[in-house]
């Protein structure tokens, strides 16, 4: 086997030019497929980070009564839960409600929690130093949407318990930056109590947000949803996109192996005299067919090796500088209502490199078997005179 290596070795160096080709175009294909992947692990692990710090806490304790996919349910998606069960819980009351900024009317969704809060990144600290009577908070894609900025003063309708639609002028205290659409567009933020207050729905919660000292309990009438069920839509996007990407993985990897095949079958053809040689000088034919084989997976090697030079410093610096799509990425992500930021860092974990290297050489050493197999049926003696058996 050192001796097949070796030769194997010796016969690429011989080959030049066309041997670097062949690791070029494998060595290509291997980068992007860890670039592709560092990608959406990257857009993965971010988006997580993202949906945990602005909606999802440590999970949600939510009203059997409310559904978040049924609007019909907000009505009476809503109970009232007892203080000594509310330990490490952040409530949060839903309710419909109309907003009429410049004479338009916006179909929103009201939202209330406590503003002393600390388990999300919505600042509702400023719910608390406004002066304004009723101040509320909004994302910058719903200020975008109705025109509105801090400060501004914009007329809301709602509904009661009773059914009793009421009117007032709510204030803006403040317009928050997130990746996150789920808590922006088509819905405003404001104090719990003053909502329960304005609904009449004293001590009423939709779902609270739990904190990481939270530990979960069975409680009648409601159910708890961890991290992986409410980001459930996000983790099947994400493994759509890499099942996507796999047909690019599949184009390249073939263009590459491709090469290798072709290269693989001329070299057998041209070099029938060696072959001959090798087995007139006492090698067996299987022992020429693992030397033909070892050079075709010399190729991965190789092309793991030229890859390694150019794109490490390429997928370092990625991964340090991200890869910013602009206003489109987060605009994109909002219209699609997933989390997903205007920058993002790849992230290339030490098992996607050793699968991709992997991949890469086991491939590239079956593609070189297959057109080796024919020394095994060649005659020697035919071999030596440059025929094919």
């Amino acid at each position: 086997m050192k001796l097949a290596f070796h030769l194997a070795y010796k016969n690429l160096m011989g080959a030049g030019l066309r041997t670097w080709l062949n690791a070029g175009v494998l060595s290509f294909a291997f980068i992007v497929i860890i670039f592709f992947n560092g990608l959406i692990n990257g857009w993965n692990q971010q988006a997580k980070i993202d949906g945990i710090n602005w909606e999802y806490g440590y999970g949600h304790l939510v009203n059997n009564n409310y559904d978040a996919y049924n609007a019909f349910s907000i009505q009476d998606g809503h109970e009232e839960l007892a203080d000594s069960k509310q330990q490490n819980l952040t409530p949060v009351l839903i309710q419909q409600g109309n907003l009429y900024p410049s004479g338009r009317m916006m179909s929103i969704l009201i939202k209330g929690i406590d503003p002393k809060q600390k388990t999300l990144r919505l600042p509702t600290q400023l719910l608390n130093e406004s002066n304004a009577q009723i101040p509320i908070i909004i994302g910058e894609r719903m200020a975008e949407s109705a025109k509105i900025k801090i400060g501004d003063e914009v007329l809301l309708r709602w509904r009661d318990k009773n059914g009793t639609y009421d009117a007032t002028t709510i204030t803006v205290a403040g317009v928050f930056e997130t990746t996150v659409p789920f808590v922006d567009g088509g819905q405003i933020w404001m104090s719990i109590d003053k909502l329960r207050e304005m609904t009449l729905l004293q001590n009423r919660t939709t779902y609270f947000v739990a904190n990481e000292q939270y530990k979960q309990t069975e409680v009648d009438g409601w159910r708890f949803e961890n991290q992986e069920y409410l980001m459930r839509e996000q983790t099947k996007l994400i493994n759509a996109k890499k099942v996507g990407g796999s047909i690019l993985y599949i184009v390249l990897m073939t263009l590459g192996l491709l090469a290798i095949f072709d290269t693989q079958v001329l070299s057998i053809f041209r070099r029938q005299k060696e072959i001959g040689t090798y087995i007139a000088l006492g090698m067996t034919r299987w022992q020429v067919v693992r030397m033909f084989t070892a050079e075709g997976g010399m190729y991965s090697v190789f092309a793991t090796v030229l890859g390694a030079i150019y794109g490490i410093p390429i997928l370092w610096y990625l991964s340090k500088t991200g890869i910013s799509f602009g206003a489109i990425g987060g605009e994109m992500g909002g219209e699609m209502g997933i989390i997903m930021a205007e920058k993002m860092y790849p992230i290339y974990g030490i098992g996607l490199i050793l699968g991709t290297i992997l991949v890469v050489i086991l491939s590239a050493t079956i593609v070189s078997f297959l057109p080796a197999r024919k020394i095994a049926r060649m005659n020697p003696v035919e071999a030596l005179k440059g025929k094919i058996s």
